[in-house]
């Protein structure tokens, strides 16, 4: 039976990062809302309660019913989880004299308490909370303080309840993985049998017999997860699979040859649709971006369709949905917040059954499975690009020449990074989560080429570094990169006369522009 550590969900902007990290220890997780606390699992070796935007005293603050798993599991609390635990057991919880966030120092750490195995004095953690913790209740007592917090961290060993009022899951916390693994490892006692093998071995067994002897259809976008997720069904399946990759015109420089090219290499039976008239014909004169992308939506299902009727007696449609995906479009209460292209649902008259073999995965772990199965580090390594295409990076109408304009802009922009080496020998491609150019097709920049004035587009370059797309940050690329890609691209793109660097972090902003 496969073990699982339960997260649940109080809204907290880092819970993905505390199921990445329990994911790192080989240990199954799943996040679920704060009230959806799953009964009758045999697999569930522990809980841990994640933080929230609430106080635990605001009258709209998220409540659960602790006897749900007290008592049964191991549990930790992290911030808002600790000061719940602690308030609905008759400790005290006051809005603390100043926001306390950044770094902290435990001054104070009962080293004897398995929590804090191997942690060292004065350790750094990273606080975020408006309120504190000023009593606790009874039969609990504190393990951890900073100068400001006395009761960083408080255990009632008798329940099996630990809890902390930093972010162990955040990086700032130098210790705070180590502290995560003791709770799952050490108190929990994970055995750490997830891995990357034995998902794919796990997920090819199960595939064949979910599937049998039925036709599959898949959409490939060239991306990594649907490229892992052909590869993962093509070793269970083989020939049953049939994977349909669509180009609707807006894709980047030669990608729609090279990537067919590269799935031909995997094996994989591949047949590639050229739709670009279709949707530069519908998209015509179109410039509100959300409509831009329904138009996009609609289209690409009905050249899917289409080509998917001609397949014989097929009975399943793959999805490479992956588990971010499936958490950001459902808030903590159940409703859909965020509509992802994964997730949004089939087409009812399709008539298919929906498998997705990666709905369990984050990022990283489906990279580390595309490894396991054997598939070619560029695709593996390949950034998140959107379903839209190019067409979410060109502001206002799009066109076939600004699509031009912006695929070789791009090109040249890509190339630079593959090929600049940095210091530890990793690309500069490799160190960033995703990049690309946008093209600000709306506005006209003055320039001077040669003797003569230009009225041209300015293009502004992207380059963000995340986990998972939650939060991003602008990438710091050095300013010889820059100023080499900016000069290039002004010389070789006709249409371009003006580069911009995009610092703006996610939040406030989104990493594409529309």
């Amino acid at each position: 039976m496969q073990q699982k550590i339960i997260i649940l969900d109080f809204g907290s902007q880092t819970t993905q990062l505390i199921g990445r990290r329990v994911r790192e220890m080989d240990t199954f997780c799943e996040i679920l809302p704060y009230n959806k606390f799953p009964h009758n699992d045999d697999g569930i070796i522990g809980v841990i309660l994640s933080g929230s935007p609430y106080s635990v005293y605001d009258q709209e603050a998220f409540r659960v019913d602790f006897s749900q798993f007290v008592d049964k599991y191991p549990v930790l609390g992290i911030c808002y989880g600790a000061q719940l635990m602690a308030y609905c057991s008759g400790g005290k919880v006051e809005p603390a004299g100043s926001r306390e966030y950044g770094r902290a120092h435990l001054k104070y750490i009962d080293t004897n308490n398995p929590l804090f195995k191997d942690f060292e004095r004065n350790s750094q953690v990273w606080m975020s909370h408006g309120d504190t913790i000023t009593a606790l209740p009874e039969g609990y007592h504190c393990i951890a303080s900073t100068d400001d917090v006395h009761y960083a961290a408080y255990t009632n060993s008798e329940k099996r309840i630990w809890a902390v009022q930093f972010h162990p899951e955040v990086q700032h916390s130098l210790q705070g993985f180590q502290l995560l693994k003791n709770f799952v490892v050490d108190i929990c006692g994970s055995r750490q049998e997830w891995s990357a093998a034995s998902f794919v071995e796990t997920t090819v067994k199960e595939l064949k017999e979910q599937l049998g002897n039925d036709r599959v259809i898949l959409g490939l976008s060239g991306g990594v997860d649907s490229s892992v997720c052909a590869t993962l069904l093509n070793r269970a399946i083989g020939k049953n699979l049939t994977c349909i990759f669509v180009d609707h015109g807006m894709l980047r420089k030669n990608e729609f040859s090279k990537v067919m090219d590269a799935y031909k290499g995997l094996g994989l039976n591949v047949i590639g649709v050229d739709a670009s008239e279709k949707f530069f014909s519908d998209l015509k004169g179109v410039e509100e971006p959300e409509q831009k992308r329904k138009i996009i939506g609609k289209n690409f299902i009905e050249v899917f369709d289409a080509e998917a009727r001609k397949i014989k007696d097929a009975k399943w449609l793959a999805q490479g949905t992956i588990y971010p995906d499936r958490i950001e479009s459902l808030n903590i209460t159940g409703k859909v917040i965020k509509s992802h292209h994964n997730v949004g649902g089939l087409p009812e008259e399709m008539n298919l059954q929906l498998c997705e073999p990666l709905k369990w995965l984050f990022k990283d772990e489906v990279r580390r499975v595309g490894r396991q199965l054997g598939m070619p580090e560029k695709l593996i390594k390949r950034h998140p690009f959107p379903g839209p295409g190019l067409s979410v990076r060109i502001l206002g109408e799009i066109t076939p020449e600004k699509v031009r304009i912006l695929q070789e802009a791009d090109d040249i922009y890509i190339e630079s990074m593959n090929n600049y080496i940095c210091e530890d020998g990793e690309s500069l491609y490799d160190k960033v989560w995703q990049a690309g150019v946008i093209l600000l097709s709306s506005v006209r920049s003055v320039g001077v080429m040669g003797d003569e004035r230009t009225y041209e587009n300015p293009v502004a370059l992207r380059a963000v570094t995340s986990m998972d797309a939650m939060t991003a940050d602008w990438a710091h690329l050095p300013y010889d990169f820059l100023a080499k890609v900016s000069n290039e691209i002004i010389n070789k793109v006709k249409g371009v006369n003006r580069v911009c660097y995009d610092i703006s972090s996610k939040p406030p902003s989104t990493i594409e522009w529309e």
